[in-house]
């Protein structure tokens, strides 16, 4: 897939694409509703004051009242035990009205992440982090699965950029986290892709970058992965969100950057995304998609395709 620099890269609008996707789930409301079934139910658990998390699930609320779902919002203090935390997911997974369980993390360090993520039913897990959900997706089973919304959504803009399809194109995600770097090795593979899973102590990563068709930044280092590692013409995604000072914009002022040197990389890239208003708005937008095939799975009707 080798094609000369330029300067003109695609900027891929993460936006407008998650603006698509969520007319899309309005559209699958309507038509439960008309076939006698309820709204999606989501429930969101938040425990302690986290700022970030905080920013995070009343984007997740609102999108969801926005397009019809019946959605709710448990905010616990920040001392409470991981046995109530356990107790309210018991609650919910045995509440009709409810379709999907997001437990936002992180959590106080005194409650174990993961046996309360485990104790999420599979079929109400809508972030994909229950290692039922992962299992199915490594097995190639991903129609049975609930799919890591950020990998699905990285998926989802790269189709976007290769109308033609990804089969036999070398792919490289940086980064080996259980939510993005494994979930989008997955993914990709399941495109008949050849993918290559490299991270911070990959042997000379510039190179193994250099011979990508497909770039999947997600290692959380600001502009890490530089211009000159871009293969010309390939399709570069970049999960990164880290902020940094921007003194040019005043004093103690700060602006958000990837993981990738987006500037340097826009003349080689066939299109990239930007940071933000790339993949951000894509891991909300599958979030209430996800939401959306559980609630058609539970009511026996054909889920969509996204």
């Amino acid at each position: 897939m080798d094609r000369e620099p330029s300067s003109s890269a695609e900027i891929l609008d993460g936006k407008a694409v998650a603006a698509e996707i969520t007319a899309k789930i309005a559209v699958g409301v309507e038509q439960l509703a008309a076939r006698g079934h309820r709204a999606p139910g989501l429930a969101v658990v938040l425990v302690g004051e986290d700022a970030a998390s905080q920013v995070y699930v009343g984007a997740k609320g609102r999108k969801a009242k926005e397009l019809g779902f019946h959605s709710v919002q448990y905010t616990l203090p920040a001392d409470t035990a991981q046995d109530e935390v356990l107790a309210l997911v018991a609650a919910l997974n045995s509440d009709a009205a409810i379709d999907g369980i997001l437990v936002q993390l992180p959590l106080p360090a005194h409650i174990d992440s993961s046996a309360v993520l485990e104790s999420i039913d599979p079929a109400k897990d809508v972030d994909g982090f229950h290692p039922i959900n992962v299992g199915r997706l490594a097995v190639g089973e991903r129609d049975r699965a609930l799919v890591s919304c950020t990998p699905a959504g990285c998926l989802i803009l790269i189709k976007r950029a290769l109308p033609l399809g990804l089969a036999g194109l070398d792919a490289v995600v940086i980064g080996r986290s259980n939510i993005v770097g494994k979930p989008m090795a997955q993914l990709l593979l399941q495109e008949s892709c050849t993918v290559t899973i490299a991270h911070s102590r990959s042997r000379d990563l510039p190179a193994i970058v250099r011979r990508a068709d497909i770039v999947v930044a997600a290692v959380g280092r600001a502009e890490m992965v530089r211009g000159d590692w871009v293969k010309p013409g390939a399709v570069v995604v970049d999960v990164g969100m880290n902020r940094i000072a921007a003194p040019e914009r005043g004093e103690g002022k700060t602006r958000l950057v990837g993981d990738i040197a987006f500037a340097e990389a826009v003349p080689h890239a066939r299109a990239i995304t930007p940071v933000p208003g790339g993949v951000g708005p894509m891991t909300i937008a599958m979030l209430m998609a996800n939401t959306l095939i559980a609630a058609c799975r539970a009511a026996g009707q054909e889920p969509p395709q996204f």
